[in-house]
């Protein structure tokens, strides 16, 4: 089966995956938290299913693709052949593929304006299927980036509750790539405690062990499992 994306540079190896795991068992040991506490979600984006097959043999369950439509493509054969796998949407969505999305999908990331909210409490409704739901906080405000203002975000997330019957599941956040990220954690994990949210995506490949210290509880990491794109 095949995706039509390009190949990856190198190509993906379990050990990959134990390196990483091991250094999630560091960073958690470090921040005296329990390992249970953090989920590793594997970005496979771009990757097609010979390259995702071994890092399911590896014991990896939990996976994240940036787009509905790839998505869609490799994803449906690869779970009837591995049942208990959670997918994880992790890229912008688009309110017209909010069906598709909450068909496939166990959480979404991606949650961060009034179009979003309005198709995806009906798609809820109408499929009576509840993905978890992330709001995606732009901490660093660039205009090029998705995500709600952090001045913004606590109406947001009020009016995500109160006006589109949407259960928050927690926030994510994608730190500017020029700036130390400790901060851009720090100011997420500070608007979910006063919104009452316990779950954070934060942390990348490069940065997840500085995430797992100040408080995520998803950390998305590609590149230091599945090399290269």
């Amino acid at each position: 089966m095949t995706t039509g994306t390009a190949a990856p540079e190198r190509a993906p190896s379990p050990s990959g995956l134990a390196l990483v795991e091991a250094d999630i068992v560091r960073a958690c040991r470090d921040a005296r938290r329990e390992r249970s506490s953090v989920t590793l979600v594997a970005v496979s984006k771009t990757f097609d299913a010979d390259a995702i097959t071994p890092v399911i043999a590896a014991g990896q369950l939990v996976f994240g693709e940036n787009r509905v439509q790839e998505a869609q493509r490799k994803w449906p054969e690869l779970m009837a052949a591995h049942p208990g796998i959670a997918l994880h949407l992790i890229g912008p969505l688009q309110s017209n593929k909010a069906k598709e999305a909450v068909a496939l999908f166990d959480a979404i990331h991606s949650v961060d304006r009034p179009s979003i909210c309005e198709a995806l409490g009906k798609e809820i409704a109408r499929q009576n299927r509840r993905p978890d739901l992330f709001v995606q906080i732009n901490t660093g405000e660039e205009p090029q980036k998705a995500g709600v203002a952090p001045s913004d975000a606590d109406d947001f997330v009020a009016r995500c509750r109160d006006t589109y019957g949407l259960a928050i599941s927690g926030l994510m956040c994608i730190p500017p790539a020029d700036d130390a990220p400790a901060p851009h954690f720090a100011l997420t994990a500070k608007i979910a405690k006063r919104n009452g949210l316990t779950q954070l995506s934060m942390g990348m490949s490069a940065d997840f062990a500085v995430a797992i210290a100040l408080g995520a509880t998803h950390v998305r990491v590609g590149s230091a499992i599945f090399g290269t794109r």
